[in-house]
Parts: structure tokens; sequence; C-alpha cells
């Protein structure tokens, strides 16, 4: 598989920048972590996960406490699936297309963004959920591509604190307020069957 397609070579011809996207390919794609991505990720609150099939596309936000995110491997990282709405479009989208691409953020308008492009999978053994606190399932992804982008154009933002509902041990979240609503407290999953 090759880091670029004839789509991006097409606007890479058009507007000049075949040389400088060669060099760039050259000197930032890799295959395996560096030292402070490792580092970046293990102490990430959240990142953006892109995944697709077909005509669905989807990007989600996946946040925890630092540490849910985790680089298991000099190319792998893993994170668990919380409690979400019942929808699974990342989750479905995964098991019918395993490639999916990760965009971490750090908005303190100084450090990279870090992208991953890789082929996910997707685990519910007992013994590796119990790693992670309300864990339903959890996705790893083996990682084909790993670059960096400059900070140009990202704003710089303060983490006031972080989310309540966020998984850890020896800590029980609150239910979300909307699940209270008319249109949802009669139709939750059922606790009893969510088995891990």
């Amino acid at each position: 598989m090759d880091f670029y397609h004839e789509g991006s070579v097409d606007f890479q011809q058009r507007f000049d920048g075949t040389r400088l996207a060669k060099r760039l390919e050259e000197i930032r794609v890799h295959k395996a972590f560096w030292p402070d991505e490792i580092d970046q990720i293990n102490g990430a609150h959240f990142f953006f996960l892109a995944t697709a099939y077909g005509d669905t596309v989807d990007c989600s936000y996946k946040g925890g406490e630092p540490g849910f995110v985790r680089v298991i491997g000099p190319a792998t990282l893993e994170w668990p699936d919380y409690d979400g709405n019942s929808m699974y479009r990342s989750l479905g989208n995964i098991k019918l297309n395993p490639n999916v691409g990760l965009l971490f953020v750090p908005f303190d308008a100084v450090s990279a963004r870090l992208r991953i492009n890789g082929k996910a999978s997707l685990m519910s053994d007992r013994d590796r959920l119990a790693l992670y606190p309300g864990a339903k399932v959890i996705v790893q992804v083996e990682c084909r591509f790993i670059y960096k982008n400059c900070n140009r154009y990202i704003p710089r933002m303060e983490l006031q604190e972080t989310s309540a509902f966020s998984p850890k041990n020896g800590y029980s979240p609150p239910e979300p307020e909307w699940k209270s609503r008319d249109y949802a407290h009669d139709v939750l999953p059922s606790p009893e069957r969510f088995k891990k």
C-alpha cells in the first residue's frame, strides 16, 4: 500500500506539490512510533477516529482519562470502547472495513498533530477487557503509516477539567442526563445483556 494514491498525486501535480510531498514522505512518514509519539498517545485525553464502510463515513471523538489509549507495541495501539448511545457507528464500520484513521491534536498551539493510518481489530477477551474499567470492546490498531503535521491553525486551548463520565478504577461514572429523556429511558440496553 502506497502512502499517496492517484487522487493525492493529481493535486500534488496540479499545485506543484510533488517535490514537497515526496520529501515529507521520506522524512516524516514512518511505520513505528517515535518515543515522543508514545508519550503523546499514552498521555492523551482524547483523539478523533475516522472509519468508513461503503457510503457510510464517520468521524468520532474518543476520550477518557490519560492512559485510556495505549501504545502496546512498536506500531500497535489500543483503546477501550465505552458505554455510548448504542449506534455503534465506529465499531460497525470497523467490523466491515478495518481501515481507520486516527488524529491526535494537542490544543496547545505548539505541539505537532499526530496522524495514524492503520488496520483495526476488535477484541472482547475477558482478561484483556479487565485491563480497562468500563470497556465493552477493545479496539487494537496495527499502524501502517504514522506521521506528524505542524501546529499551524491549531488554537491554544486549556483543559479545565476531565469528564466526570470517564471510567477509571474504583469509580462509577454517573448516568448521562440524556438516558432519562422520554425518547430514550424505555429503550436503553439491559445491563444484564452486557457481559464481558
